[in-house]
């Protein structure tokens, strides 16, 4: 078995702000021609990107890829709703987990697994405003420690 090359297209550095990731799961993604060509280029957004699960079914709503320019009459709508491709059983246990455990779906990056197009979805809850400040306080503090070590080596 070979090994894939991966390559990230994008990532959604705002969710792991946002959010407490407890677990990722990989989804393939259902995309027209130009979208893939347009993804290719690096133009794609997640910033303000959610998943829902409608009728057994995952889609990702509010990721915006940009039209391909040499697309013309082929480009699809930006913001459109996209499809995600799982397994039925996975889908079933993160829709259990949704309803009972008030989590969130969210995608954290959109990477090229070979010459496919994946993308990494994250089980997640919501942090409160005071975890958000815990954390840029330790990022803060190991910034600092990290500079001192350097000015020490010096």
């Amino acid at each position: 078995m070979t090994k894939e090359s991966v390559k990230i297209v994008a990532q959604n550095k705002k969710a792991y702000h946002d959010y407490f990731v407890e677990e990722k799961y990989e989804a393939g993604i259902e995309l027209f021609g130009t979208e893939v060509k347009s993804i290719r280029k690096g133009t794609l957004n997640l910033k303000d990107s959610w998943c829902s699960i409608v009728k057994g079914e995952i889609f990702v709503n509010g990721m915006h890829v940009s039209p391909y320019e040499q697309g013309n009459i082929y480009n699809k709508d930006p913001l459109r709703v996209r499809k995600l491709l799982m397994h039925k059983k996975e889908i079933d246990k993160l829709f259990a987990l949704i309803k009972q455990q008030s989590y969130t779906l969210i995608p954290l990056s959109v990477y090229f697994k070979g010459s496919k197009v994946k993308i990494e979805v994250g089980l997640c809850k919501g942090k409160k405003l005071y975890d958000k400040r815990e954390d840029a306080a330790k990022k803060s503090a190991k910034r600092d420690i990290e500079r001192a070590i350097k000015e020490n080596q010096r």
